[in-house]
């Protein structure tokens, strides 16, 4: 199996603020909004540098999305920053009404999304976010897998015109991205080629379906894992390529198996190739507080669990 070049490791937000400040200097048209977490959502850089364009608007997430849908008409660019619980579950009804419904050119990016918020708990956790986002019309949902490609995404969607969702974490991970990568919208990334199952992932679920397929191979299984940074729209044709060579499928996410990438790669399936599917996901329950790796291997999302559905998914296989 391939080997990774592990270029350091760091948190996913950071590349956001990484990102962001680099827009800042490239595109006079970006602006930032923060509502009160600017140090978490790593924007002080950009707060700093181009204060101008930096707005600070408290805890009032539902009046930072109406900002910017308003400053899209003037031309701006607006990049939002908090939580994907406040990004999402708290201002829904202004995503859909002021930015989705009226296709406005509005960057919702969110960090500390899924169960590896950690010790903040099930209040913060959220796990619905990616399948809240998705179903909405002219959204794109984006997560990258690691600071790297967290920065490329964030500087490929202020290019971009219309709606997006860009959801990143906190914890810790491995850098296996490449400074030179061509990161594209919609196009999935195939990081190792395999014949027995495919191992779709997104997210931090990314690095741990690359354990997995590791252990695979030291058992004799081949696996191809695909990195599916953006939800929507899907690459099909990655997927379909992929299963016409191994037949069956694990999708991995830190969402809950409602709703998330899961059921995205089961419409392709159903409606194109009919293959056996197992799914890496949070079963249908809230989270906890407590350390972000001890969370996900308690609530099935770890590398083991990837190991584990890709030997049932095969045994599957007609």
């Amino acid at each position: 199996m391939k080997e990774f070049e592990i270029y350091g490791n760091k948190d996913t937000r950071s590349g956001f603020g990484e990102g962001l400040r680099i827009l800042g200097e490239k595109n006079p048209n970006v602006v930032g909004l923060c509502a009160d977490l600017t140090g978490s959502l790593k924007m002080d850089a950009f707060q700093k540098n181009h204060p101008e364009r930096f707005f600070q608007v408290g805890i009032a997430e539902a009046n930072m999305i109406g900002l910017a849908a308003g400053m899209t008409i003037g031309g701006k660019i607006p990049f939002t920053g908090t939580f994907a619980n406040f990004s999402t579950s708290r201002v829904y009804d202004q995503i859909r009404q002021s930015v989705a419904y009226s296709n406005k050119n509005v960057k919702i990016c969110a960090s500390h999304a899924g169960l590896t918020l950690g010790e903040d708990g099930a209040t913060h956790q959220v796990l619905e976010d990616i399948g809240m986002m998705k179903m909405l019309p002219n959204m794109t949902v984006i997560v990258p897998c690691d600071y790297e490609q967290t920065k490329q995404a964030t500087i490929a969607i202020a290019d971009y015109e219309g709606p997006v969702y860009l959801r990143f974490g906190r914890p810790v991970m491995p850098i296996f991205t490449p400074e030179n990568a061509n990161f594209q919208i919609g196009k999935a990334d195939v990081l190792t080629e395999g014949k027995d199952v495919t191992i779709i992932a997104c997210g931090h679920l990314v690095w741990k379906s690359i354990e997995a397929a590791k252990q695979l191979a030291e058992q004799g299984i081949s696996a191809e894992v695909i990195n599916m940074h953006t939800i929507k729209p899907l690459d099909e044709a990655a997927i379909l390529k992929s299963l016409a060579k191994t037949r069956c499928v694990v999708t991995a996410e830190e969402h809950m198996v409602n709703g998330g990438l899961g059921e995205s790669v089961s419409k392709v399936i159903v409606t194109n190739d009919l293959v056996p599917q197992e799914f890496v996901a949070v079963n249908d329950k809230f989270g906890e507080s407590g350390p972000p790796m001890e969370l996900m291997t308690k609530y099935g999302i770890d590398t083991a669990n990837v190991v584990e559905a890709a030997k049932k998914v095969i045994s599957r296989k007609a």
